[in-house]
């Protein structure tokens, strides 16, 4: 099997030698596969030593450019530096997140009422950022998050889950759920935003990467909005992780608009005035240096911290000892499986520690509105509920 062009590496040899069975078969139930990702196995080789709740790390890995979206007074500066910080952290969750030299790999499918509590360290004056992440829920695979800078007075409240199909010889998750960061030193001013799609390709040859397509947008409580438009290599473009992106004022024309933002997710953007032929340079992500990074020592987590839940397995991947971490891997599953069917049986529902479901949460519906009122049909969500905090930590 050979890559089909020059830009995609083919892996395929490096198999090691016990895997290359589970690795035909994983690409065989890849044809027929369909329903969410938690429900396809994957082999152990191409498997990341960590859960996938913890990718939620990523959304403030820069605090300075988190925390700088409430230091103007002007609210079109405060949504210039929002949209600043949320390609940081796309570039941060999907390109600085892979290691140079290495290719996607999945993470563990976190099980559910697994958690995830860490911070990010002082950088500039930021003070510290805390993040706690809960799966809420299995099938679908759903994660609950808030992130705080008490300092900034910032929140960052919202879910995430993914629905997963495949085209081709490609994996697409679209991401759904949304989001919403209030600035509550700005009167409680308020941001709903959603994520775009990704697109796995280069499984076929042990190899995956990721490209982000689709779109996503921001909304404003001051009356300000965003749409960001991703697409890959051989569309507009012409070079992989692309993105455009336009601020426009909910009352205003779409023809018109306040600020252009355009460039790479991955590198270099430029910002342009409406009106004007001239750009400015936005934002080179690869010039960033990630927060320092606080978790607690394992022998002091619960038991359902993610590290502490899947430590046999990470060691296992870590030492490419496949079988000990497949073994491992489903101890874990059948456990799991286990307290479903128990709870099932005796009636009980499950309920997440930090987490509750708020089914028409008031400022989600709000900016939905407002969203829709202005893009129309271009924007249709799923739900107008959250997943919110229930207060202090326990």
């Amino acid at each position: 099997m050979s890559a089909p062009n020059n830009d995609e590496v083919n892996n395929v040899d490096k198999i090691p030698q016990e895997q290359k069975s589970a690795f035909h078969s994983f690409l065989k139930s890849l044809a027929s596969f369909s329903g969410d990702l938690s429900s396809l196995t994957c082999p152990t080789f191409l498997l990341a030593p960590v859960s996938l709740i913890e990718y939620t790390e990523y959304w403030t890995q820069q605090p300075e450019l988190f925390t700088a979206i409430t230091k103007s007074d002007d609210e079109v500066e405060r949504m210039v530096a929002f949209v600043k910080w949320f390609i940081s952290s796309l570039h941060a969750s999907y390109s600085r997140r892979v290691p140079k030299g290495e290719w996607e790999k999945k993470p563990y499918n976190p099980v559910l009422g697994e958690q995830f509590k860490m911070a990010w360290g002082d950088v500039g004056g930021t003070g510290e950022t805390d993040v706690l992440v809960e799966q809420v829920s299995h099938h679908p695979p759903v994660t609950g998050f808030q992130i705080t800078n008490k300092n900034a007075g910032l929140t960052l409240n919202g879910h995430t889950g993914q629905k997963t199909r495949f085209s081709g010889t490609s994996l697409i998750v679209d991401q759904v759920g949304q989001s919403l960061v209030t600035l509550n030193q700005r009167d409680n001013e308020k941001y709903m935003y959603t994520c775009p799609s990704i697109t796995v390709n280069g499984i076929w040859y042990a190899a995956p990467y990721v490209e982000l397509t689709g779109n996503s947008y921001i909304q404003s409580s001051t009356g300000l909005y965003c749409s960001i438009e991703y697409t890959s290599r051989g569309w507009i473009s012409g070079e992989r992780n692309h993105f455009k992106c336009y601020i426009r004022s909910n009352g205003g024309s779409l023809k018109e608009y306040i600020y252009k933002i355009e460039g790479q997710w991955s590198g270099k953007s430029t910002i342009t005035t409406y009106g004007s032929k001239t750009s400015s340079p936005f934002l080179d992500v690869t010039a960033l240096t990630p927060a320092p990074m606080k978790v607690t020592e394992l022998d002091q987590q619960n038991e359902m911290e993610s590290r502490k839940l899947w430590q046999k397995v990470t060691d296992a991947i870590k030492a490419n000892d496949t079988n000990t971490a497949s073994v491992e891997k489903a101890r874990i599953e059948n456990k799991q499986r286990e307290e479903r069917a128990a709870r099932q049986e005796a009636g009980q529902e499950w309920e997440p520690t930090y987490f509750h479901w708020v089914e028409d949460e008031p400022s989600i519906s709000t900016l939905q509105r407002m969203l829709t009122s202005t893009v129309k049909s271009k924007y249709t969500p799923a739900t107008t509920g959250n997943w919110v905090f229930k207060g202090a930590l326990q």
